[in-house]
Order: C-alpha cells, then structure tokens, then sequence
C-alpha cells in the first residue's frame, strides 16, 4: 500500500478524519463531517491543464458537514417539483436515487436558500477549495485512491457523441473516499460557489475565490467524459445560466467564510485599440490583387496565450476604426476541450497581422464554430459552446462589442439547449428587414445540412426556422434545412434566401454530382433543393457565398478536392487575361448579376505569380501559380466599405476587388 494511504488510514485511525460523524436532515440527506485542515491546492499545470497552477498552500480553519452524495432526483424536486419533467430526458437520470441534473447554478443557488429557510440552518454549495480538500482527504494522487481511477467508479470515461442513455447515475453506488464521500470521481460534475479565475502562488486561509467573472467553477468531472478530466486538481467552467446531462450539484451545511474573495480578472481590455471612426475613403475604380498575408501565427512563448498544433475555422469582420478582426480556434483534437478561440487584428495602416491573443473559450468545453459580424457599428460575436468534448451537442452563445472589439458582453446563451443545429458558421449577414442571420451546421457529420437561425430583434431572440421539418435532400424536394453543411446564405432581391452548402451532393440532368442550392421563400422555415452548376467540395474545404456591395453575388469555392474526385470532376476550365481557356485548380471565385440564376463570370483566385505556401489547418503546403490557387481551406470573408474583399482561408488572408474579378471579361467597365 502506498505511503499517503498509510498515512491517510493512521489519521483516520487516529480519529483526525472522523468518516462516522454523519447527520442527516429532513429530506434524507446525509452529511459527512468534514475536519479543519491544511493542503496543497492545484497541480503543476502544464499543457491544457495550465489553469491548475501554480500549487499553493490553503488552510481551512473550520470543519464543515458536506454532502457524502450529490443532491438526488427526489431531493431537489421536494424543491422544485417541475423537474420531475427532465427525469429521463435523453434516457438520463430516471430515478428518486440518481444524481439531479438540468440544473443550472442559480437553481442550484436557490435550492440552498430554499433548504436554509426549511431546516433554519445555512445550507450552500462548496466553495472550491473546500472541494479539492474534501475530494482529496489527505491524497495527493491524481484521485484519492491511486494515480488512475479505478475501474469500479468508470461510467464510459471516453469522448461520448451525443449522450448514453444506458449510464447509471444512482448515487453512493461505488466506495466513498476516507472522509466518506461518495462519487467525488465522476458520475456528475458538481457546481461550485466560486467564479473562475488563475490562481495565487501566495498561502490563502478559507479562499473563496475571484470577486467576480464570467463562468462558475464546476468539480469532478462526469460520466461520459474521459479520465484525466475527473482528477482531484482538475478545474472545469461553466457559463453559470447552462445546465446539461454531465452538471448536478452537493451541498455543504456551514456558513459561508468571511473572507475577502480575491480582485475579480477584469476582461480582457485592448487598451492599444484606436477608437476614432476611420474614413474608407472612394473606391478602387482599378483591379486589384495584392500578395496574401499569414494572419495566423504563432504567438510569443512568454505571452502566455494557449496555441496548439491545429489552426482552423476563422472568422473575419471589419470594424469601424478601420481595423480587421480575425477569430479561429487553436487545438489538438477538434473534439477537444482544450480548445480555444484565438484573435489577431491588422490595424488600419499597418501591413502585418498581430500576433494571436486569447479571444474566447469556457474552460474544459469544447467551443467549435464562430462568426462574426458589424452590425452597423456593434460588432456580434457568435459561438458554439459544448457539454463537454466534441462538437454534436452544442449550445450557441452570443457577445457583443461597441469599441470595435476592445471589450466584450458576457456570453450570453442564444441558443441554449446543448443539441445539434447549433454548430456556427461565419458568414452571419442581415436582411433588408433587419433581420440577423445565423447558419449553424445541423449535424457533426460531413452530410446532414444546415440549420438556419434568425433573429427579428437585433440578436435578443434566435429562432430555428426549420427545426420541426428536417427533409431529404433530392432534386425538388423540401425541407426545413439547407442542403449541406458549412451552408453561406444570402438574401436575394425579391426577399426569398438562397444557400449553397458542402456535402449533400445532387446529381444533375447529365448524371454528374453538384453543390446543392437550397431556396426558401418562407424565410428558412422551408427549403427546396436542386443541383448548381458548381463542383461539390469535400472535406477540409469551406465555401463563402455573399452579396457584394455593388450588387453582384460571390461564390468563392473550391474547384475540386485533392484527394477525393467527384464523378472524374477535376478542376474546372477559365479563360486567362487574353481570353486563351484553360483548366485551373483549386480556389475560385464566381459572380451572379441575376440573383443566382447563372454565374457569368469565374476566376480562379491567383495573381500568377509562383508562390510556396503553407495553408495550415488540413490544407498543408501547396503551389500557387498560374493554374494552381489554394486546394482548400475553412473560408471566411467581409468586403470592407472601400468594397475591398478580404477572404480567409485556414491560415491566409486574400485581399482583392470586384473589378480584378471581372478584368477582361464582358462585365469589365459595367461595374460602378
């Protein structure tokens, strides 16, 4: 036996943990008496897990009764009776004797309140540090009992698409740890009463956390999860309005300490961000490509800004002082809950993009898909933010900013059953109403189509137009969802709304596979389907369909997939400045003068200048040349009030103009 079990087991023997003092309340609830004490809080923090750090010294000068279990089914409903309604949801969490879920931190709050009242006693949530410390009961393994959590106490520890409908939640089914607490490892992730925030090195005494912040601190880990995130020193976040299938709640009887909370982590302020409204000037009435810039790079090691291996999914606004604004995420796993979404800007006047800063992220949530946009001065942010790792069962988050992204709201949920539908896509864009449109992905799977969002009331409400009536994807049918995901989505002149999308393919009159076009006259609540003219793209590739200021539309695709042909489809013919056809491969760009009905006019996006570049992401390096553009990427784009278009792939940013688009073709001279 190891020695801090030993040691552990004396103290107990000693009569320094007392595991028999247990009381038990007027709805059953049973509590261990949980002994004054001093340990150690936190890891060494390296990695994802930086936030564990730094280790340091915390005694807690008063022993309290906390809960040997997490709050039950029949407990909370004696509360709150309406829960009974959640019993079950997703095949969860049936019984009287499972751990509650579907609660959020202020119902939590509440439940406490509403028990201080009923047993004239004070009834709270842990505070963080109360719970390592009674978690760890004198270990400092990486679970009470060993470095590896024991097979008794797994309950699917892996990355779960979805949810498991046959995991048990029963509470107090596997050994209690010396103190006698049970399920401190997983079954559910526990609310604390502490805001989140980077800890102290100093010694702190009944520390109570941050003063103030944006997500509160969530213990233990869960069911359906994997291992490393049900450590004693693991730290999780939530945004404190969420509530899922992975989150319930214990309680401790004690008052709450009297200590100062430490200063709240202000956010995130660029102090260096100019606030003067920038003047675009007139137009380039002349072509113009210039050389494309890197705007994802690697950030200073001492910066202390999260990077990982994998770069992808930007988004991209301009702002009102002149400046660009890219988003992505940075990971190592897209399924992930390390991930993290990055920024990086390049200010008016300067010919490089910044160096990355963190922009976004719910600590140990995965957070894929992003948009952005300039919302005639306000600039919107929206996210997915998951349950836990993957991308299925997503929840859709809005910020905004008035300083042109200096500053940010709190994350406020839009959209917050976590559930498909709800994977965003840049390229949000508003009607001639008014109206704000949001695509999401329907599906984590690479067919399945896209949900389309709107909101009448500048973002305070979102609707799922098409929720109730899914459809199939066939020439002429209907349905309430675009056909392919990663859907761009404009706004056509007589108020009906266009979509082309990836995947989905529709076989056209000749036999061939085509991108699916999508049409909806109901504003998205319905869609009907039939082949484009354009190649489909595949994976690693993600088309831009917008509306130009001058009135045409622009499609920026890919010609093909490099490793993936469709029906032989392999590359697609162009016609050089002197009119000479020839087959190009790779990025291109279409225009539509007629709302889409046909597409005149396709450029494949390169200068003709041989360049060795790197696209990052799933792209890699390529050549660019005279038949040769980038073979495919994530795309994002904006087109600047000088109607400068500034396109994104995975790491590159394009700057070109509609009149470059149409050089030496009929249109040339056509364009005001």
């Amino acid at each position: 036996m190891r020695n801090a079990t030993i040691l552990c087991y004396c103290l107990i023997a000693l009569g320094a943990f007392t595991i028999n003092a247990q009381e038990t309340n007027s709805l059953g609830m049973q509590f261990a008496r949980i002994p004054a004490g001093s340990f150690h809080m936190g890891s060494h923090g390296q990695g994802e897990d930086y936030d564990e750090a730094p280790i340091h010294p915390v005694t807690i000068t008063k022993p309290f009764l906390m809960g040997t279990t997490e709050v039950t089914n029949a407990q909370y409903e004696q509360f709150d009776p309406s829960h009974k309604e959640l019993r079950g949801k997703y095949g969860l969490s049936k019984e009287d004797d499972e751990a509650v879920i579907f609660v959020n931190y202020r119902e939590a709050e509440a439940f406490c309140k509403w028990l201080s009242e009923k047993e004239g006693k004070t009834y709270r949530l842990p505070t963080e540090a109360e719970w390592e410390y009674a978690c760890r009961a004198g270990s400092y393994w990486n679970f009470w009992m060993d470095d590896g959590l024991h097979a008794v106490y797994h309950k699917n520890q892996q990355n779960v698409w979805g949810t498991d409908s046959t995991i048990n939640l029963k509470v107090g089914k596997t050994p209690a740890n010396p103190f006698g607490l049970y399920d401190m490892h997983g079954n559910v992730e526990e609310w604390c009463c502490d805001w989140y925030g980077p800890y102290e090195a100093f010694p702190q005494t009944d520390p109570v956390g941050r003063a103030d912040g944006l997500y509160k601190v969530t213990r233990g880990g869960s069911h359906s999860t994997p291992e490393r995130f049900l450590r004693s020193a693991n730290r999780l976040a939530m945004i404190p309005e969420d509530k899922h299938w992975l989150t319930g709640f214990r309680v401790v009887q004690a008052d709450m300490p009297q200590t100062r909370p430490l200063p709240a982590i202000e956010p995130a302020s660029q102090e260096n961000i100019s606030q003067q409204k920038y003047n675009w000037g007139t137009p380039l009435k002349t072509p113009f490509f210039a050389e494309p810039l890197v705007y994802v790079k690697t950030p200073d090691c001492s910066s202390g800004v999260p990077f990982y291996k994998h770069n992808h999914c930007p988004a991209v606004s301009w702002c009102d002082n002149g400046d660009l604004l890219a988003i992505w995420f940075t990971c190592d796993e897209e399924s992930g809950r390390e991930m993290v979404i990055l920024e990086s800007r390049l200010k008016q006047g300067t010919a490089e993009w910044s160096e990355p800063r963190e922009f976004f992220r719910v600590p140990d949530r995965n957070v894929t898909g992003s948009s952005l946009l300039n919302n005639d001065g306000t600039l919107i942010h929206m996210n997915g933010v998951e349950a836990a790792g993957t991308w299925e069962t997503l929840a859709m988050v809005m910020r905004t900013s008035k300083d042109n992204g200096a500053t940010w709201s709190r994350p406020h949920l839009v959209a917050p059953e976590h559930a498909r539908r709800h994977q965003v896509i840049a390229g949000s864009s508003k009607t001639k109403e008014g109206w704000l449109i949001q695509a999401a992905d329907a599906t984590p799977r690479s067919n399945g189509g896209t949900a389309l969002h709107l909101s009448k009331d500048n973002g305070l409400t979102w609707e799922d137009m098409g929720k109730t009536n899914p459809g199939t994807f066939e020439a002429g049918a209907s349905g309430g969802t675009i056909a392919g995901i990663h859907a761009g989505v404009v706004q056509l002149s007589d108020g009906r709304l266009m979509a082309l999308g990836r995947g989905d393919g529709i076989v056209d009159k000749d036999g061939l596979e085509r991108m699916p076009m999508s049409l909806s006259e109901d504003n998205g609540r319905t869609w009907t389907y039939s082949a484009s003219e354009f190649p489909p793209i595949d994976g690693g590739q993600r088309l831009v369909l917008m509306r130009l200021k001058e009135g045409p539309l622009l499609l920026v695709s890919f010609t093909n997939h490099p490793f993936r042909l469709k029906n032989g489809l392999n590359g697609m013919t162009f016609k050089d400045k002197n009119g000479r056809e020839y087959t190009g491969y790779g990025m291109y760009a279409a225009l539509s003068f007629d709302e889409g009905k046909t597409w005149p006019v396709k450029k494949l996006l390169t200068d003709g200048k041989s360049r060795f570049m790197d696209g990052g992401a799933w792209t890699g390096f390529f050549d660019m040349d005279q038949t040769h553009a980038e073979p495919r990427g994530y795309l994002a784009a904006t087109q600047t009030p000088n109607q400068i278009i500034h396109l994104l792939s995975s790491r590159n940013h394009y700057r070109f103009n509609l009149q470059w688009l149409v050089e030496n073709t009929d249109f040339q001279g056509k364009i005001k």
